[in-house]
């Protein structure tokens, strides 16, 4: 088969591999319909953190192909979505809907998912099956579930996202936008979504935002709170991971206000005395996106929401370097790949 390979920073290359195989009874293979590539793999390809050879991709949708002998909730044929960490979805902490902390969780990005086939472990925790055969033009929202849609959906849960509440967005990628999304069908009344580009402008108010906000920093901070009576917004998501990102959320939220993370923090340290001053909650990190799976397909299937609208990229996975250099240079916000 064919696969994404990162070799080292912005070299990315597509090889031919061995097709994966069940390694154990709980595994399914699974062929791509369709994957991507995500802002965190940017990081690696920026040169922010260490790669070599690194097989790439974490966030996958397509058709189940073989499963192990232990593999009970799906079957060969089934279209499938699953979250970019497998998990048992039976111990402890995935009964408290904390997938992405289970304690036998596999992180997709090791075994790769930028490829014609991918072997997902754990299958019967991992995989939701969908009511039947997509439409085509559904695939790229249900892959958009499998990372970006779930992780901007934490987000918003994460920040008590809700009816009555504003809620503010450090972020105008693919996730940042999808937050926005989810803060609507959580019913904020009003969301500010922080963004320079145009075009992420004009698709964040199609999927919800009430005002868009361009300072950043602490003008970002100053303008959400004149939009507030000086108070600052009840919900605040980052979704970058940089420094001035966290503190910019955390100051653009008032006193008993929350913030959700997702964004992959990068020398990250929250000062103590801002922390403690400041009385907000902080919940976030790796999202559980395998809680969310059932809602969200059901959301997509029933053509309530279009998540898919965050890529604006599409290619063969061959071009897959091309793709890379799309989000590197911000000219794309999210890169479809087709095996």
């Amino acid at each position: 088969m064919r696969q994404v390979v990162m070799y080292g920073p912005g070299d990315v290359r597509v090889e031919e591999r061995a097709d994966p195989t069940i390694l154990e009874p709980t595994d399914a293979i699974v062929r791509l319909s369709a994957t991507c590539v995500c802002g965190s793999d940017l990081w690696p390809y920026r040169g922010a953190e260490p790669v070599d050879h690194q097989v790439m991709g974490h966030e996958y949708a397509g058709v189940v192909e073989e499963v192990g002998a232990e593999v009970r909730t799906v079957a060969p044929g089934d279209f499938v979505v699953g979250s970019f960490w497998a998990s048992d979805n039976t111990c402890e902490i995935c009964r408290a809907g904390y997938q992405a902390y289970c304690v036998h969780r596999v992180l997709m990005g090791t075994i790769g998912t930028q490829a014609e086939l991918a072997r997902v472990p754990l299958a019967d925790g991992t995989l939701v099956a969908t009511p039947g055969r997509p439409d085509p033009d559904l695939v790229p929202s249900l892959l958009a579930a499998s990372d970006v849609l779930g992780t901007g959906w934490f987000a918003a849960v994460a920040a008590e996202a809700g009816p009555g509440r504003t809620v503010a967005v450090v972020g105008d990628g693919a996730v940042g936008l999808l937050a926005i999304l989810a803060a609507r069908q959580l019913g904020a009344e009003r969301i500010i979504a922080f963004s320079r580009h145009a075009d992420r402008q004009a698709l964040a108010r199609e999927f919800g935002a009430t005002d868009i906000v361009e300072e950043r920093g602490d003008a970002g901070v100053a303008e959400v709170k004149a939009r507030t009576g000086g108070l600052g917004a009840h919900s605040v998501i980052e979704a970058v991971g940089t420094q001035e990102a966290m503190m910019q959320a955390i100051h653009a939220t008032r006193p008993g206000g929350h913030v959700g993370f997702v964004g992959v923090s990068h020398d990250v340290a929250i000062p103590g005395d801002d922390l403690f001053m400041a009385g907000v909650h902080l919940h976030g990190g790796p999202a559980p996106v395998r809680q969310y799976l059932p809602h969200l397909i059901k959301l997509i299937w029933d053509r309530e929401i279009d998540p898919g609208k965050v890529f604006d990229l599409t290619l063969p996975l061959d071009r897959a370097a091309e793709g890379y250099r799309a989000m590197d240079q911000r000219t794309a916000t999210k890169v479809l790949l087709t095996p």
